[in-house]
């Protein structure tokens, strides 16, 4: 049994998020966002929005500032929060990085673990170019960016690794559309080791007790074994933030223009990939900004059971190689008058199953002034 109780935000709460269950028994629940564009369709103004609200709780801060956006679910998020901010605070020249569940040949990385996870294992991979290395080590302040926050024990693992490249951090910001940590909160800054303020659309706390009678609960094992076996992929990368970035994204002169310009009788879904969702969102923000009817979602690899907020569940082909089932929540084949896929993996069989799956086309995004549209076979 699950019990919140909501400190600040109440009014706020059901537009912002719902309740669905994990398959996974290190924590059988799930908070839902209905703004982050992962499990469920979102409106790309909707979660503009958050992105303003969340940069406006970043406190001043002298010296560069570091954002970093949590893997699999708040990359997006992450990088919309970044950009959010970048924008009010123009000259200021922040940097960008998301954790990540694949490594980036070549590169150097930080490891940590996010415990709770089917997939503990996370990696921050260190910026390529010098100029990014010198932000990273003046930096004193690091904006940690997630859709929820519970125990922050993920977040204490992380600054643990980060302080070894960031010898002039002197705070940490945690920006989250939900912060559940409760009475726990003011214990993040004794356990980082250093001064830690949260900023967040909702404030409370949770309490679950198990039951062995729970509904949903009693797939949760085997379901969990199957999408944790997977092995460490290596994954060229794209240059949308695994390595670090200091300008927002942009999208390829003419595609909004050709895309908007279509006619389509009925919505749009643009959806992304696993970790790269924002430029989904990018793109999904141009359109709706067009007049175009949108929503925009992404795969993920996080189990997540038909109850509550999930209505359907597709079983999807993993683009990046991994022996790990994907999914996509919320979407019926046939739902959407158009389906556009952004990635940035090479075109292969899986994304070509989910294109014809989802009556899709496919978008390869290779950096922010190409994208090329492949055709499906």
């Amino acid at each position: 049994m699950l019990r919140l109780e909501l400190e600040e935000g109440r009014s706020a709460f059901a537009s912002l998020l719902d309740f669905a269950a994990r398959a996974n028994p290190k924590r059988a629940f799930l908070f839902l966002s209905k703004v982050l564009g992962k499990h469920y369709p979102s409106i790309p103004s909707e979660m503009v929005s958050v992105h303003r609200q969340l940069a406006a709780t970043v406190p001043d801060a002298e010296g560069p500032v570091v954002f970093i956006g949590m893997a699999e679910t708040a990359t997006g998020l992450g990088q919309g929060v970044f950009e959010a901010w970048a924008h009010a605070h123009p000259g200021s020249n922040p940097l960008y990085l998301q954790s990540t569940r694949y490594r980036v040949p070549g590169a150097e990385w930080l490891g940590f673990d996010e415990s709770h996870s089917h997939a503990p294992r996370l990696f921050l991979h260190l910026p390529q170019r010098d100029v990014d290395r010198a932000t990273l080590a003046a930096a004193t302040q690091v904006v940690l960016v997630d859709d929820e926050l519970s125990t922050g024990n993920t977040f204490v693992n992380l600054v643990a690794a980060l302080r070894r490249v960031m010898p002039a951090l002197s705070r940490v910001h945690i920006a989250t559309i939900a912060d559940f940590t409760g009475d726990r909160r003011w214990l993040l800054s004794e356990r980082m080791g250093i001064p830690c303020s949260i900023g967040g659309l909702l404030r409370g706390a949770w309490c679950f007790e198990h039951r062995d009678d729970a509904g949903p609960e009693t797939l949760l094992t085997n379901s969990a074994a199957q999408c944790s076996a997977g092995h460490e992929v290596q994954l060229e990368d794209a240059g949308y933030g695994r390595l670090g970035r200091t300008t927002c994204v942009s999208l390829p002169k003419g595609l909004v223009e050709r895309l908007a310009g279509e006619p389509v009788e009925g919505a749009t879904l643009v959806l992304g990939t696993g970790e790269f969702m924002h430029a989904a969102f990018a793109l999904g923000r141009a359109l709706e900004a067009r007049g175009v009817d949108v929503r925009v979602q992404s795969t993920t690899r996080s189990p997540i059971l038909l109850w509550g907020a999930v209505g359907h569940i597709l079983a999807v082909p993993d683009p990046y190689g991994e022996a790990v089932q994907n999914y996509l929540y919320n979407v019926r084949p046939g739902q959407y008058a158009r389906v556009l896929i952004c990635h940035e993996t090479a075109p292969n069989d899986p994304l070509m199953q989910l294109a014809t799956i989802l009556g899709a086309r496919l978008i390869h995004f290779t950096s922010d002034d190409h994208a090329e549209e492949i055709p499906v076979c």
